[in-house]
């Protein structure tokens, strides 16, 4: 079965629609955006959160001390990196977290993206985007059969292409966030909806 990430969680109420409805993972924006969450919001937040629900964190190229502290304040389990870090970047957290902070690394997909050379990364899951939370589709042509690494897919998923999404190319999980907004709140039937779709 299919993991579910709703991302851009940034509301008390937010928190409550999805301890109603129980997506697998939900994301914290920590870099600059419209859904960033400072690090007090995200742990009163996160105190609500129910214990089944994974909390991941969103950066762009943030020092590693934020991720670190976040992770050791237990406000995220999962850090999701959307900027230009390195293999050397993510085994340092890997280390210095002995291995317990999951990593998501995103990949901007282009025609000039391999993801074959993302096999041996260090992150434990890749993130096939169009753009830093574009709400965009990209092209699903660009998505390699025989890639290895688990992955989530993300980019203008909604109730209409994500099961054939789900069906052709069998991700690990699928990021959806825009499309579960209403003028830029999380609304709870298309929350819902999608839960209904994927179940």
């Amino acid at each position: 079965m299919v993991k579910i990430k709703i991302c851009g969680i940034k509301r008390l109420e937010d928190i409550e629609m999805v301890n109603r409805y129980k997506p697998d993972y939900i994301g914290f924006v920590f870099a600059d955006s419209k859904r960033k969450v400072s690090h007090d919001l995200a742990k009163e937040l996160k105190d609500n959160l129910d214990s089944d629900i994974i909390s991941v964190g969103v950066f762009v190229d943030s020092p590693q001390e934020e991720i670190l502290e976040l992770f050791e304040d237990e406000i995220i389990e999962v850090a999701q990196l959307h900027g230009s870090e390195s293999e050397q970047y993510i085994l340092d957290l890997k280390k210095k977290t002995n291995g317990e902070l999951k990593i998501i690394n995103a990949i901007e997909m282009t025609q000039e993206v391999d993801l074959l050379e993302y096999n041996d990364s260090n992150s434990d899951y890749l993130l096939l985007d169009s753009g830093k939370g574009s709400g965009k589709t990209f092209d699903w042509g660009l998505i390699r059969k025989d890639i290895k690494k688990e992955f989530f897919l993300a980019g203008g998923l909604n109730s209409e292409n994500v099961t054939h999404a789900v069906e052709e190319f069998n991700p690990y999980a699928v990021d959806l966030s825009s499309s579960l907004e209403t003028d830029d709140v999380k609304d709870e039937n298309k929350i819902k909806e999608i839960m209904e779709v994927i179940n």
